[in-house]
């Protein structure tokens, strides 16, 4: 007599496996108008709610910050000592001192905070170059807004009192322009995300419609449920009518 390995997968493992497979694939062909259903409600939903939303476009500068030596030997003039300062002067670039000055320069009728939630600025890594953004619903302000904080900003920096090895410096290296595409909404986007999150939800209700359903549907599923054989079925079928002559 042979044994099987107890590593080996037995006749019954194999059997559930396929009985899992078709009770699956059973489900997705009972219920697969709801799928699709849940799919295209969830998708149009979505595609409506940015088709209502207004668009938000940004605009980008490239600000370089360096140094003017009074004396060469120094070690300010270090590349990554240069990297440091960048980092620290990114930090000051989306401050209250640099909105009030874009604010009154442009005779914005908004507060610094208004100004601040909209912008935002980063170090490019490993670099002496800053990115600043500004997110704006009109592409032409947004463009405006962003170059008048890097001409604040470099303004500023250069009023700072310099110190006795080394002035620094911050220049407007790359201006914007007029974005001619909004960053949001992002419809295409937004509508294939919500078509696999559509699917998904819809395979979700498809079992779960199926689990809440107290019928049996097959010989299988009453052996699975009573672990017992099934000696015979007894078919539907409907009796004649009585005829009246």
């Amino acid at each position: 007599m042979v044994e099987p390995s107890p590593g080996a997968p037995s006749e019954n493992t194999h059997d559930e496996y396929s009985v899992s497979i078709r009770d699956l694939l059973e489900v997705l062909q009972r219920h697969v108008w709801m799928i699709i259903l849940v799919m295209v409600v969830f998708t149009g939903v979505v595609v409506g709610v940015d088709l209502g939303r207004t668009p938000t476009y940004e605009a980008t500068i490239k600000i370089m910050v360096g140094q003017r030596q009074k004396d060469p030997g120094q070690l300010g003039s270090d590349a990554q000592g240069l990297q440091q300062l960048t980092g620290t002067m990114a930090e000051v670039v989306d401050t209250r001192p640099v909105a009030l000055g874009v604010i009154d320069r442009l005779n914005l009728g908004i507060s610094a905070d208004d100004l601040l939630a909209k912008l935002s600025a980063e170090q490019v890594p490993e670099t002496q170059l800053i990115e600043v953004y500004y997110q704006d619903e009109n592409p032409e302000r947004a463009a405006e807004i962003v170059n008048t904080v890097g001409a604040v900003f470099s303004d500023k920096v250069s009023r700072m009192s310099p110190s006795a090895n080394a002035i620094t410096t911050a220049t407007v290296w790359e201006a914007a322009e007029v974005p001619g595409s909004p960053t949001s909404p992002n419809t295409l986007r937004d509508g294939l995300l919500a078509l696999v999150l559509g699917s998904i939800l819809g395979v979700g209700f498809a079992f779960l419609a199926k689990q809440l359903d107290p019928r049996w549907r097959s010989p299988e599923e009453v052996e699975q449920a009573f672990r017992i054989p099934i000696l015979g079925v007894i078919p539907e079928f409907k009796a004649p009518k009585d005829r009246k002559g």
